[in-house]
């Protein structure tokens, strides 16, 4: 991991997970494997069952609940209820839109890096008016190894220009914290998604927030 603060001048590009981190599109993803698993004859679970199984992926996902001999028709019955359901019952988390303004105005370049095909990012994104301020979208689907491996990461680095000391990347997962240590670039860590604020301290994150607007003051310019 990075060893001090990175230098705020310096800081061109800010990448961010997107479950749990920007968005809290749980509701809707517990609504698609309910529906997946009532497909076929299993009982529902609940939201916070399914809460804990997001970020590996929708593969990864929809493992967590069925049987290996039934993850492929698992799988294509979640993907195409969560294709439509993925449009209702999703929001922005609270500081997320005056934190993306605010990179904005600095000059930043935005990206998003999330183990979610890259298809469904774009919904999510493009649903809740925010894509306008992302450069790149880099999904599980668009790498050959998915996060916790650094490939999203060092493929928005190369995309971007950006070298790695010039980068932030924030996650709300401990699978976030090994692809950004993996990636050589500073990460932070909030707990408002899957993974509680112990589990991220454990992980050992370059740095702990309580919540996304504090992203804001590791680019604040020092005042001379």
């Amino acid at each position: 991991m990075a060893s001090k603060n990175p230098d705020p001048g310096a800081i061109k590009l800010v990448v961010f997970d997107i479950d749990g981190t920007l968005v809290d599109a749980y509701p809707a993803i517990a609504d698609s494997v309910n529906h997946m698993l009532g497909c076929l004859g299993y009982p529902p679970r609940s939201l916070a069952a399914v809460k804990r199984s997001v970020g590996w992926g929708v593969d990864g996902l929809v493992r967590k609940f069925v049987p290996e001999a039934e993850a492929a028709m698992a799988l294509d019955i979640f993907r195409r209820h969560h294709d439509a359901r993925l449009r209702r019952n999703i929001r922005v988390l609270p500081g997320v839109k005056p934190l993306l303004r605010f990179l904005k105005r600095r000059g930043c370049v935005l990206a998003v890096a999330s183990n979610r095909p890259a298809k469904f990012c774009k919904i999510i994104l493009g649903t809740l008016g925010i894509d306008g301020y992302f450069t790149h979208v880099i999904g599980g689907d668009a790498v050959r190894r998915a996060k916790p491996y650094p490939d999203m990461l060092t493929r928005i680095l190369k995309e971007s220009g950006a070298r790695a000391s010039q980068a932030i990347f924030v996650g709300d997962m401990t699978v976030d914290i090994a692809c950004g240590r993996a990636a050589g670039i500073f990460t932070l860590a909030v707990p408002t998604g899957s993974c509680t604020r112990a589990e991220l301290k454990a992980a050992r994150p370059d740095a702990l927030i309580r919540r996304i607007s504090e992203v804001r003051g590791f680019l604040a310019l020092k005042k001379t």
